[in-house]
């Protein structure tokens, strides 16, 4: 047994320190970035914003909704052939959509099938909640192998050398988080986990190394949060609940004193494991949470809510580009973010 004595930080622990700036307007932002991939060699253009493969996000509808604003959105594992005919009314479609799958013969077969039917997408997102095992890494490369011209994201790990595994196994990009999410509880269950702002400056560190890149998945409760996940030096930020409850999520709404709700709930939650694999296994615990949250209709509100924070981020450090915001971020430790004497936002 050893304890590492270093402090590791989340997003609520620091803010962005403001410095001087010659933007004369939140207007004058780029947040558009341009990435050509390690192992795929494609290249992409866009705003690197995902929508989580989640339950109520991770929906073709939200995929159709963020492609018009370049942004991307990796679909549940659950989809299939027939599920994604419509989103090919939409030539760019698929630039903003990625595929998921995990390591079961059947998700990876959904996954082939899908792929041989509609060879023009090119994202391949390999989801587990815990990247470390031998056996992962292992199928990374050989979904590398039989799929060498797709961009495959790959995880979920949060430690430098686990981010170089899979970068050096296949993938083009890795998927940082264990546990910051809103409705994940495996830090409760298991006692696992790095908090999330750590993680993303050491994964990031270890990825560019290798000329590969890295996704911030889960812990954003504000458009701040996902400013410092980019200032931290994220390629892509991952959102699950800020992107919850909208009505391009599908979902049932639920009525109760006169306010509106939809369920949104964790991948390994029970919910999660009943509705898609017939209920948790015997050897295993749930690891997620169902919560009820307020139903939002616009989705496209939220989604200028997120960008208009980090046009503003950028233009309090002096960033005119996306790209620039990890250069000229500096980050202050904090106890306390915000006053909340009437309550939170």
């Amino acid at each position: 047994m050893r304890i590492e004595e270093e402090i590791k930080l989340d997003y609520s622990d620091v803010l962005f320190r403001p410095k001087r700036s010659t933007l004369r307007s939140r207007s004058e932002v780029d947040l558009k970035r341009k990435y050509k991939f390690k192992h795929s060699k494609l290249s992409w253009e866009g705003v690197p914003i995902i929508a989580s493969n989640m339950d109520g996000v991770g929906e073709v509808r939200i995929a159709t909704k963020l492609s018009s604003f370049k942004m991307m959105t990796a679909l549940t594992k659950q989809h299939g052939d027939r599920d994604i005919k419509d989103l090919q009314k939409n030539k760019s479609i698929h630039d903003y959509v990625a595929l998921s799958c995990g390591t079961s013969k059947e998700s990876y077969t959904r996954l082939n099938n899908v792929l041989k039917k509609n060879p023009k997408f090119k994202f391949i997102c390999i989801d587990v909640a815990n990247g470390y095992s031998e056996n992962f890494s292992k199928f990374v490369s050989d979904v590398r192998k039989k799929h060498p011209t797709k961009t495959i994201i790959a995880g979920n790990v949060v430690t430098a050398d686990m981010t170089q595994e899979l970068v050096l196994s296949g993938a083009d990009i890795v998927k940082v988080g264990i546990g910051p999410g809103s409705v994940c509880t495996t830090r409760i269950q298991t006692g696992v986990g790095y908090p999330q702002l750590s993680a993303v400056i050491e994964c990031a560190d270890a990825a560019h190394g290798l000329g590969a890149h890295i996704i911030a998945d889960g812990g954003c409760t504000s458009p701040g949060d996902v400013a410092k996940g980019f200032g931290a030096g994220a390629d892509f930020v991952m959102l699950g609940g800020m992107l919850a409850g909208h009505k391009e999520g599908g979902g049932e709404i639920i009525k109760d004193n006169e306010k509106s709700y939809i369920e949104f709930y964790g991948s390994s939650s029970e919910e999660a494991n009943e509705k898609h694999y017939g209920g948790l296994a015997d050897y295993r615990s749930s690891e997620g949470k169902k919560v009820r949250i307020e139903y939002r209709s616009s989705l496209e509100k939220t989604v200028k809510d997120i960008l208009g924070g980090i046009r503003s981020s950028c233009t309090y450090v002096g960033a005119p580009t996306l790209k620039q915001l990890s250069k000229c971020t500096t980050f202050v430790r904090v106890n306390n973010q915000y006053n909340d004497v009437f309550g939170r936002v």
